[in-house]
């Protein structure tokens, strides 16, 4: 992509947060802060192309604004750039935090959220009133929301507490965001995590899926998981860290977790040599408790700043959740360890289409097999391409009313070129949009995430295989492959392609498949994934659980889905 469609990218973002229209001066000076040193004539003369494509639209002498065509493209323009905008985002609100918790003034980093049901907001108050929250202060309004009366809720995120470290001169780094189980109001670990500097989704924006979550049984009862997040420090930082953290919360800013020592693992997460972990609850927590109660909540993620003064106490909080005990937590482990073990035990044969393959094992109710098997089967023959057609009935470990759908795991296809003697990293899972061409729309790194970037996006239910809107969404992945090993390669995908296993694109060195990038020296391979059909009975309305890289199983005692 040219050094001017990288430009025009930035411009997009740039119009996107705002919420009139600004003209050429506005944004060069924006640009400038992004290190684009253009001119007020050449930004003008981009923006003449954004207006020629429909991406913006003149507002009089105001200025310009992004169209919905413009934020689709911003959407899905530059994949690739977007994974790293999403940890750069971060790094720019810390900066710009200048809250003074000696003189109560400043501006603090929120999370906005709309919410249209009164009993919502009662559900949201009690989750503050228990204390699982970043702060009780909020910014709250009666407004209009799509023609509908309802609340615009600004509270404060936990950022706010990284921006405060670096104005005092403490850098703070963060690494995850995920979820944390609570056991009688104690932290325990983090049982889901996504690294901030390896997904074009914000990781906590990941985790706010219903299902996900159980903000509301911490809020009741004392457990459950809830969204959070991890920074580390160094360890010089530590006790001025721990300053800060008592005044914070005399302001009421809090929602620390666990702050480690030296090196110290933290609810599960190791800490490098010479650095200190803090973990804090997500701002966006009390949000998630209404979710869970099946009310619709728009939650936007640190995307604004706010005078501290403007905000109020919701609710007197209890603070109910305690310190994390001094205990050693068991490690959370990555997908990407759990897929390199199971892409080693592969053993297929690509001459006789026989030996063990990865699979995935979702499990339903039983009473649902023969509807599931429809959906199935109607979803292969419509998209053929894209599905590996072979599946198998297994039984559930330990409930006789619940049976498994096994289905292939693209991570098979790392197996069997590791199998072949060619390396095969799988890169990152994502969302593909069938366009033309296709293009990936999300992508969350193996590397870096303790869940399977598919499963993200069928909590989210994200894909659409079977709904009647076009382009179609489904899930794909992006292997990794040394470009010197592409000849061999392509034959192998030629015949595992020819028996069923879905390979969309081989990539030339350097080269973006589907907008989607690639170390250099290595070539990049897209392919289906397992849980495509998955994704489609959860379209329909059935409950099933997923579960990605489950086992290993002999591919010969799987069945044709076409042929049921």
């Amino acid at each position: 992509m040219s050094e001017s469609e990288h430009r025009m990218i930035e411009i997009l973002r740039i119009l996107n947060v705002q919420e009139k229209p600004i003209g050429s001066k506005v944004i060069a000076d924006e640009l400038k802060t992004k290190g684009y040193n253009l001119g007020e004539r050449a930004v003008r003369y981009h923006m003449q192309i954004l207006d020629e494509k429909g991406y913006t639209e003149r507002k009089g002498y105001s200025g310009r604004v992004i169209t919905e065509l413009g934020r689709g493209k911003l959407e899905k323009g530059l994949i690739y750039d977007q994974v790293d905008f999403t940890f750069s985002k971060f790094e720019e609100r810390i900066y710009l935090t200048d809250f003074d918790y000696n003189n109560r003034c400043g501006n603090v980093i929120v999370n906005t959220s709309n919410i249209l049901e009164n009993k919502a907001f009662d559900i949201i108050k009690e989750v503050f009133a228990a204390g699982v929250c970043v702060s009780p202060l909020i910014n709250a309004k009666k407004t209009e929301i799509n023609v509908k009366k309802g609340y615009v809720m600004k509270t404060i995120c936990g950022t706010t507490i990284d921006g405060v470290f670096l104005k005092n001169g403490i850098p703070s780094i963060p690494q995850y965001g995920g979820l944390v189980e609570i056991e009688d109001f104690y932290p325990t670990k983090f049982s889901e995590l996504i690294s901030y500097k390896k997904t074009s989704i914000t990781p906590l924006d990941a985790f706010i899926a219903k299902g996900m979550t159980s903000v509301l049984d911490v809020a009741e009862h004392g457990t459950g998981t809830i969204p959070a997040n991890f920074r580390i420090i160094p360890e010089t930082g530590l006790e001025k860290a721990r300053e800060i953290i008592q005044k914070l919360e005399k302001v009421g800013i809090g929602g620390v977790l666990e702050i480690g020592e030296t090196s110290e693992n933290v609810l599960g997460i190791p800490v490098p040599e010479g650095m200190v972990g803090i973990s804090i609850i997500g701002g966006i927590t009390p949000f998630c408790a209404a979710q869970e109660m099946d009310y619709k909540v728009d939650i936007k993620t640190g995307e604004e700043f706010i005078d501290y003064n403007k905000l109020k106490e919701l609710e007197s909080s209890k603070h109910k959740i305690k310190k994390a005990k001094k205990i050693e937590y068991k490690q959370t482990p990555f997908i990407l360890t759990k897929s390199l073990n199971r892409m080693n035990q592969v053993d297929y044969d690509i001459e006789t289409n026989e030996g063990n393959i990865v699979a995935n094992i979702s499990y339903l109710n039983k009473e649902d097999l023969d509807d599931v098997l429809t959906i199935m089967k109607r979803t292969y023959k419509s998209l053929p391409k894209y599905m590996n057609p072979l599946f198998n009935i297994v039984d559930h470990p330990s409930d006789d009313s619940k049976v498994g759908i096994a289905t292939v795991c693209s991570l098979s296809i790392d197996g069997i070129l590791i199998n072949n003697g060619i390396m095969s990293t799988p890169r990152y899972g994502g969302l593909l949009e069938l366009g033309k061409p296709p293009l990936f729309v999300e992508m969350i790194s193996y590397d870096g995430s303790s869940i399977d970037p598919h499963k993200i996006f069928i909590f989210k239910n994200l894909t659409s295989i079977t709904k009647r809107q076009n382009p179609k969404k489904i899930l794909a992945s992006i292997k990794e492959v040394p470009y010197i090993a592409r000849p061999e390669c392509e034959e192998i995908l030629d015949k595992i392609n020819e028996n069923g296993f879905p390979i969309f694109k081989v990539g030339k060195p350097r080269e973006l498949v589907y907008n989607a990038k690639v170390d250099n020296y290595n070539f990049g391979i897209v392919t289906g994934s397992g849980l495509n059909s998955i994704a489609a009975i959860k379209e329909k309305g059935i409950a099933i659980e997923a579960k990605a890289v489950e086992t290993i199983l002999p591919i010969e005692d799987m069945s044709l889905i076409y042929e049921q």
